[in-house]
């Protein structure tokens, strides 16, 4: 198909994910699979290969499960099949997402301590440390990497070594840094790793996946709280099923996704969409306090995934009219998550150049509203 048949999108994706994608990445989505296809299952398994290839540096340690659903599925997935009924959970939280894990853990039945560390402020290794030591009983350690809620980011290696120090199994929701954030699971000795199609590898949404420890991930048979997100059950049917999925597979978007991880390994792999994300970002940062924007987070706990701006000074100020403008000009952004600052957000995430980021910031030069009133 020509590419150039394909329509544009009216307005670029400025957001966590969904995310603007490529157009090979749409057209990818043009033709129809069958689940039990061999040339689908032998896509789904490449997939699966290439995904802990990408993270570890000791792949025959790791495999990978691909799961339907949201990310929060997968989260899911990961919390009520690996702990034990006589587990014991540890979260720590700095924003909606590690709360969302803690109140994952609550409604499946399982033991839980929350160390929430505010909405600011990254998480807190000493109160880990702290805990560990005084609570043998705890089995597993859970922490988010990239805080969304804010656009943080948390020191996972820290906490990795720490929780690895008194024995516990560690979970990472790399949710909305993996394929954009150079991560070794095996340098970090994390068990089990979750993120989506729909973010930094810059697929659509549909499935999440999770990169497990094999020698975790085969303790734990028979322990899921739930049929549909019985981690362990779709792994093993992945492998003896050739790629095989337990219940009918999001097709379209498994082909889309081996594309977008085929355009990630064109740009150089994750240090070049790394390296890409952050010049989004420290450019749009420079160019929002030019206007007189003013971060949430200093640079130092910043991610280049998605940033947090306090509102303008000014009662005239309105965040909905703000987006309806900056809409009027191409782009969409997003409301701010937290409750201790009247915030909004913008991405830098998906098939965003630094092109991108001039043309926002020299249609944001229109829509200062509030400067002219």
């Amino acid at each position: 198909m020509n590419l150039n048949q394909l329509p544009d999108n009216p307005y670029l994706l400025l957001t966590p994910g969904p995310l603007s994608t490529s157009k090979k990445v749409k057209a990818a989505m043009l033709r129809d699979w069958c689940t039990w296809d061999q040339d689908y299952n032998q896509l789904v398994q490449s997939i699966r290969s290439r995904l802990v290839t990408m993270a570890s540096s000791k792949p025959d340690d790791y495999t990978t499960v691909l799961m339907q659903g949201s990310g929060s599925f997968c989260v899911e997935s990961v919390i009520g099949s690996v702990i034990p009924r006589d587990g014991k959970l540890l979260v720590l939280s700095n924003g909606a997402y590690g709360k969302r894990v803690a109140e994952m853990a609550g409604i499946l039945g399982i033991y839980s301590i929350v160390l929430d560390s505010g909405e600011t402020n990254p998480v807190s290794t000493k109160q880990l440390e702290e805990v560990l030591k005084v609570d043998a009983s705890i089995t597993h350690v859970a922490v988010v990497h990239v805080e969304t809620t804010t656009g943080m980011i948390n020191p996972i290696a820290d906490v990795a070594r720490i929780a690895k120090s008194y024995g516990k199994t560690v979970i990472v929701d790399a949710m909305s840094s993996f394929g954009g954030i150079p991560i070794d699971i095996a340098e970090l000795d994390v068990d089990y790793l979750i993120s989506s199609a729909n973010k930094c590898i810059q697929g659509v949404p549909g499935f999440g996946f999770i990169l497990a420890r094999k020698e975790a991930l085969l303790t734990c048979k028979g322990l899921a709280r739930s049929l549909s997100l019985d981690l362990y059950d779709q792994w093993e049917t992945m492998e003896l099923g050739n790629g095989k999925w337990r219940f009918t597979s999001p097709t379209h978007t498994v082909r889309a996704f081996d594309q977008a991880l085929q355009e990630l390994e064109e740009e150089g792999g994750v240090a070049s969409r790394y390296k890409r994300y952050k010049t989004n970002q420290e450019t749009l940062v420079a160019g929002m306090q030019r206007m007189g924007f003013e971060t949430l987070l200093t640079a130092d706990l910043q991610s280049p995934i998605i940033t947090s701006f306090l509102y303008p000074d000014s009662a005239v100020f309105s965040f909905d009219a703000f987006y309806s403008r900056m809409k009027q000009e191409g782009f969409v952004i997003y409301p701010g998550k937290i409750t201790a600052a009247a915030t909004f957000r913008i991405g830098n995430i998906g098939d965003v150049h630094l092109v991108d980021i001039e043309r926002l910031l020299a249609g944001m030069e229109n829509q200062l509203f509030w400067k002219t009133t």
